[in-house]
């Protein structure tokens, strides 16, 4: 399978953050989704892949090429949607495209302008008029406009409605029934990825933590919950992360099917979400009590959250027990 992008060993040192050893790679013609926590070192890694900043160690190829020695060459086949507009905003579209051309030479303004059609963007009106939604689009359309292979899109859905990140993921999934090109795209938002992602890279804390089929991830993790006593040395063992209270835990496995073998019926074991899975990872083990959250509110936070959260896991306490006692009687 041809490799559309390469970074292997990937190292940046600030003073108070290092990128230590990353490496993935995407496959052409496949969405791959770039999840992590603020600050875990997902721009660091576009900005690098980009050569906006200079590495420390390691190596990243582009269409197969190096991407500081052939940089000209590779920026011309990639496209580039920021999390905020970085367009002359006094001008519009029409005025834009016309600065924007001469820069690439596979532009091609027949799709430029199809593409301002197709994503309802007026062309007579100034940028600084659109919406955010409307100037994520208007990035996209730049970025497909001079035939790249390859588009990298940092935080594009992040501050939007749910309207319009829905239109950017159908864009986005149409893109990519051309099986040349490929997106890498930067998120927080897991749930932008349920829909289109086929791999799946998870950066915390500046170490990659896999980098995997999505699908495969998916099948491979869960989410278990049951009673406080479960927790022996052995259980622990198998958890990633773990949230306890005194009505009990919630935990992520890598190893869902062992976890069900291990427990079978003590405990409830679902499938959990990349959501759940970037959660309990970068948190790790946690404890709650009613005596905790109480004594660290803010004096600002009525008592009465404090009686709203004490439901909550009532309710949750309830609902598995619940679970449990019908798994034994049917």
């Amino acid at each position: 399978m041809e490799k559309i992008l390469e970074v292997t060993g990937l190292r940046k040192e600030y003073r108070d953050f290092t990128l230590n050893n990353i490496s993935f790679s995407l496959p052409r013609g496949y969405i791959m989704g770039f999840i992590g926590p603020n600050g875990a070192g997902k721009s660091t890694t576009i900005k690098l892949i980009m050569n906006l900043v200079r590495k420390d160690g390691g190596e990243i190829k582009v269409f197969g090429l190096d991407n500081i020695s052939h940089e000209l060459e590779i920026k011309k086949k990639i496209g580039f949607v920021y999390d905020e507009n970085h367009y002359y905003e006094e001008l519009t579209p029409l005025e834009m495209g016309d600065i924007i051309a001469p820069f690439y030479s596979r532009w091609d303004d027949a799709a430029y302008h199809g593409f301002l059609h197709s994503f309802e963007l007026p062309r007579a009106k100034k940028i600084k008029h659109f919406s955010r939604g409307m100037k994520t689009k208007y990035s996209l359309a730049v970025a497909l406009s001079h035939g790249a292979d390859l588009v990298i899109m940092d935080e594009p859905t992040s501050g939007l409605d749910p309207v319009f990140r829905r239109e950017i993921l159908d864009i986005l999934a149409e893109l990519l029934q051309d099986e040349q090109k490929s997106v890498l795209f930067s998120t927080h938002i897991t749930s932008d990825l349920d829909r289109i992602a086929d791999y799946i890279t998870f950066i915390n804390r500046g170490e990659i933590v896999f980098s995997a089929e999505r699908d495969a991830i998916l099948e491979n993790y869960g989410l278990v919950k049951g009673s406080n006593a479960l927790l022996d040395a052995t259980i622990r063992q198998l958890f990633v992360g773990i949230r306890e209270s005194s009505f009990g835990f919630e935990a992520l496995t890598r190893d869902i099917q062992g976890a069900r073998n291990l427990l079978k019926e003590r405990a409830v074991v679902e499938k959990a979400t990349l959501e759940e899975i970037m959660l309990y990872t970068v948190k790790g083990e946690v404890k709650y009590s009613l005596k905790s959250l109480y004594l660290e509110q803010s004096p600002l936070v009525p008592a009465a959250v404090v009686v709203v959260v004490a439901l909550l896991l009532l309710g949750g306490s309830f609902f598995l027990s619940r679970k449990l006692y019908l798994r034994k009687e049917f």
